[in-house]
């Protein structure tokens, strides 16, 4: 049975915010025989589009793991849309709303999960005093450099609505307090300069937030599991968290799918539009533990040590050779005298400087790559006359790399 006590507060066109919600920066194009809702079409946009296919190839937790079984960022993805649904569904709110937000809420993570976004902010820190974070990267990828193509075959941006663009970019940060609420004022999302400074403007996006860390905490242990990387003393230490926090033995395997009806049953009863979207105290101070178990036994473990260091060479690597290559006067020409010893590495990194800089609509711009721009109507992102735009162009072509195409540019770089 479903309790709809949240229907009056859904993301539908009876809420007073629905304008907001559906507000797009720049018009979408529309067809005539088209049937979907607008969260509907945002997802399917996002569905289609690179960043989103790259997500099977990207790291969660253990980097470029040849076990066919161990959870990519994809298929945490698909872990926070299930979540979401089910409790979006329950509680009477949109869930289509739910699903775009949720299969968008990574499209900006580095390769190499957490550790290649540190890495990536170190750099941007050090280099130009700039900043990185996954949440407002993945804003970045949905607004700027995303694309599809039209019905006249022209690249244009994904255009996504205020309502998903805001549940992307506010689904992080921890939650601090037992109850989430949404925010009720409009805001400029590039304001927003870190992970949890705002609460989603949404109840759904609120869902998002919570989902996302019911569908991690888990699955990271269960890959634990499969890897051998815990020892039996830790499994006891669970088995402990589970009779302190629960009171509970709860009598079968502690895998992904009992943490997740567990935190999911908990979150459809204890909720509701006065108290917010909430766990009871019990399941609260559960979450917190298995928090603090996943950092002190899983996260922070030896093997994951060695592999970051791994990681940060290669993508300082990748950087600092495109960095040492910045010509103000002639961007492209040490690029392509360089693409004959790195093909790989420089043949995307021109398309990307082409595509997302005024570089394309220059008159000087070489016939070969001309025709390239032909069909080009999204946004121009980087001047390219600017050190700053072009150091900004190399990190967020790196961010958007798998796990596997950073390695291969790293063995192009090393190869001989």
């Amino acid at each position: 049975m479903s309790d709809k006590k949240f229907a009056s507060v859904s993301a539908l066109p009876s809420n007073p915010k629905w304008n907001e919600y559906i507000h797009r920066e720049t018009e979408l194009y529309t067809r005539k025989n088209d049937i979907r809702s607008e969260f509907n079409r945002d997802y399917n946009r996002i569905l289609h589009c690179n960043a989103y296919r790259r997500l099977k190839h990207k790291t969660q937790v253990f980097f470029a793991t040849s076990n066919d079984h161990i959870c990519t960022r994809l298929e945490h993805v698909n872990h926070v849309s299930s979540v979401s649904y089910t409790i979006a569904d329950y509680l009477g709110l949109n869930t289509e709303l739910t699903a775009a937000i949720s299969i968008g809420h990574d499209l900006g993570h580095a390769p190499f999960g957490h550790v290649g976004e540190r890495i990536l902010e170190k750099i941007l820190q050090d280099v130009i005093g700039d900043t990185f974070w996954h949440e407002g990267n993945s804003l970045r990828f949905a607004d700027y450099y995303e694309t599809l193509s039209d019905p006249e075959g022209y690249e244009q941006n994904l255009c996504l609505t205020y309502a998903v663009r805001d549940g992307i970019v506010c689904h992080c940060g921890e939650v601090d307090e037992n109850a989430l609420r949404p925010r009720d004022q409009i805001i400029d999302l590039y304001e927003i300069k870190k992970a949890g400074e705002y609460p989603p403007f949404s109840w759904e996006g609120c869902v998002v937030k919570i989902a996302d860390k019911i569908s991690y905490l888990g699955r990271d242990i269960e890959d634990a599991y499969t890897l051998g990387i815990l020892t039996e003393a830790q499994k006891n230490e669970l088995s402990k968290i589970i009779k302190s926090t629960l009171h509970s033995d709860l009598n079968y395997v502690l895998n992904n799918t009992v943490v997740m009806h567990e935190f999911i049953m908990d979150i459809c009863k204890e909720s509701s539009p006065d108290k917010g979207i909430s766990l009871s105290k019990r399941y609260f101070e559960f979450m917190n533990a298995l928090k603090m178990f996943n950092y002190a036994n899983i996260y922070g473990h030896e093997r994951l040590q060695i592999y970051s260091k791994y990681a940060e060479l290669i993508i300082r690597s990748i950087f600092n050779i495109l960095l040492t290559l910045y010509n103000p006067d002639d961007v492209l020409r040490p690029l392509e005298d360089y693409r004959k010893i790195y093909p790989t590495l420089m043949s995307y990194f021109i398309d990307w400087i082409i595509k997302y800089s005024d570089l394309r609509i220059c008159r000087d711009l070489p016939q070969i790559h001309r025709k390239k721009t032909e069909k080009f109507k999204n946004k121009v992102v980087y001047s390219i006359g600017s050190k700053d735009d072009y150091i900004r162009a190399v990190a967020d072509y790196i961010s958007g790399m798998t796990d596997s195409f950073a390695i291969k540019v790293f063995q192009e770089l090393t190869g001989f």
